[in-house]
């Protein structure tokens, strides 16, 4: 065999696996993976960013920290308590003063001091625990599905182009990944809707002859498609899951459970207000940062099933 025959009898042969792998890609299955998949790729990227990225202002807070004591101090040894009025004054400049460094530094994305029990030092930085591969991940997720909490944000500019650019294609990915996911659990619902609830196991379709004895096709409709699902089972089943996941989140977070429940319509509704977060009760252990913390992977599948059945809710 020749090259050339040997391409060209390679050539249609590549052109075919490629159209089974682009079909394959946007059918049910593949959107899930190709969804899964690009979360995994965001958080793995946004982790190498932005834990390159120094946490400058937790050094700057300690230092401004430090400072204010000592000038409250020098204020103490420098009045008596004869002078309470200048004492109050400068001490309550110097508070003042304090309260609003503090404030710009968490504008500027300060997050608090680490919660666990070892006493750092100024001198050393630690390490920023908002970008473990669980916090990226779930990062990764309220950008693409909009919801942003806006707990953790970016401080870096490449981490910022970075969020730009994976919006932009992620976003109609999670689209394509609640149209394809809705429309198959629809027809699932439908089909057990049918069978389960309307007792329709052995119903059989209308038929009806034409003149010579075949049977008229048109005249059969598709039972599945004359299925209507009331509202109220839509909400039910809206009601039941927001409800167990408030149980779920109550359970892993130490809210309560109209906390927890309030968290979960606020996520899956995409209005995402920041109050309640997943993970504030979750402390990091030292040395162990980079842990996949299970609360933030299940609260990431929370939301992705969630928002699938609300998809599968707008199909009926």
């Amino acid at each position: 065999m020749s090259d050339l025959e040997y391409e060209r009898r390679l050539w249609p042969r590549i052109k075919n696996a490629f159209r089974v792998l682009v079909a394959f890609t946007f059918s049910h299955v593949g959107v899930c993976g190709l969804v899964v998949g690009y979360m995994i790729c965001g958080a793995f990227l946004f982790q190498m960013i932005e834990k390159q990225e120094p946490n400058t202002q937790l050094e700057d807070v300690r230092k401004i920290r430090n400072e204010t004591a000592n000038e409250l101090l020098s204020i103490v040894l420098m009045f008596n308590t004869l002078e309470k009025e200048e004492f109050f004054k400068l001490a309550n400049a110097a508070i003042k003063n304090y309260t609003e460094e503090i404030v710009n530094a968490i504008n500027l994305g300060y997050e608090g001091e680490p919660l666990n029990n070892q006493t750092h030092s100024t001198s050393v930085p630690t390490e920023n625990v908002s970008w473990s591969f669980s916090g990226a991940f779930l990062y990764s997720l309220t950008v693409i599905t909009t919801i942003g909490y806006g707990n953790v944000a970016p401080r870096s500019p490449w981490g910022k182009i970075a969020t730009i650019l994976y919006g932009i294609i992620g976003m109609p990915l999670f689209l394509l990944y609640l149209s394809n996911i809705g429309d198959i659990l629809a027809r699932g619902f439908k089909w057990t809707f049918a069978r389960c609830c309307q007792c329709r196991w052995n119903c059989v379709k209308p038929r009806r002859y034409l003149d010579n004895g075949q049977l008229d096709e048109e005249a059969v409709p598709d039972e599945e498609e004359q299925i209507t699902v009331p509202i109220s089972l839509c909400l039910a089943l809206m009601v039941g899951y927001v409800w167990g996941g408030g149980l779920l989140f109550a359970n892993w977070e130490k809210w309560t459970i109209l906390d927890a429940s309030y968290f979960c319509f606020i996520s899956l509704s995409t209005i995402g207000f920041g109050d309640l977060v997943p993970g504030d009760a979750i402390s990091s252990t030292p040395g162990r940062e980079d842990e996949i913390q299970l609360s933030f992977i299940l609260c990431s599948l929370y939301l992705l099933l969630g928002m699938a059945l609300i998809a599968m809710c707008f199909q009926f």
